[in-house]
């Protein structure tokens, strides 16, 4: 069995004041996948940057206290690629693989397009360029799973909202449209949604900092694992823990019935 956890920690210092390190440290998984890091490698402490039983690896932002990703791995890796060789969102820390043998394994941090029309052009266009990766990716005759908030809720059952969200970046019909090809036409498969199809509050991994959302349970599935599918057809279980709270997101567990 293989176990993968994706967290985006909105703070690698601040989800670690909260007790996500003994709370993963625990979970017995083979590979973590985080993202928003959201910070430079000076940043961290020597036990975030060799957190005790994994080997840790990090594509961070050039830019202090933004985006970055991580993996944490049990096993090291036989190869570990940093970004997607384009200059304006490798600068930005958004895409971090390692490869196991013919498993390969993607944490990923696709950008927000709510704060700003051009931070929504430059997700657009993240999108745009990212396609024929996945594409090329998911006919490379590999297992993948790319892990990580995609800041975007697919179908209506993702979110709590949806009917007053559909002009809002993260439901936008483009952006619905482009999860919809990767599943329909590139051959990616959800994971999750493959063993719960239906609608389920359980499902929600964010939660705006507004209001009342957490404890009303207003949320969005934002965080996925997008499996090719002879990897999807073997996870056996998925669920996402909200005991604890790290974070505005909420860690999605996997476990594939695959040698590790």
């Amino acid at each position: 069995m293989v176990r993968i956890i994706t967290l985006n920690l909105n703070g690698i210092r601040s989800a670690w004041s909260k007790g996500v390190f003994p709370w993963l440290a625990a979970q017995d998984a083979d590979v973590v996948c985080l993202q928003e890091i959201k910070a430079q490698l000076a940043d961290l402490s020597d036990e975030m940057r060799a957190p005790e039983g994994f080997h840790a690896y990090y594509h961070l932002a050039e830019r202090k206290g933004y985006s970055g990703v991580g993996l944490w791995c049990r096993r090291q890796p036989d190869a570990v690629i940093e970004g997607l060789g384009d200059a304006e969102f490798d600068a930005e820390g958004r895409y971090l693989r390692a490869d196991f043998g013919m498993l390969s394994v993607i944490s990923l941090y696709l950008p927000s397009g709510s704060s700003s029309p051009e931070r929504q052009e430059a997700k657009f266009r993240f999108m745009d360029r990212f396609y024929p990766v996945l594409a090329d990716l998911a006919a490379s005759g590999r297992d993948v799973v790319v892990c990580g908030d995609w800041n975007i809720a697919h179908r209506e059952i993702d979110l709590k909202n949806w009917k007053s969200n559909r002009k809002n970046s993260g439901f936008l019909p483009e952006e619905r449209a482009w999860v919809g090809r990767l599943l329909d036409e590139a051959g990616w498969v959800d994971a999750y949604r493959r063993l719960h199809p239906e609608a389920s509050e359980d499902c929600y991994t964010w939660w705006s900092n507004r209001g009342q959302a957490w404890a009303k349970n207003v949320g969005w599935r934002l965080d996925y694992q997008l499996a090719t599918p002879a990897l999807a057809a073997q996870a056996t279980s998925a669920g996402v823990y909200k005991a604890q709270r790290f974070s505005d997101h909420a860690p999605l567990t996997i476990d594939y019935d695959r040698m590790p």
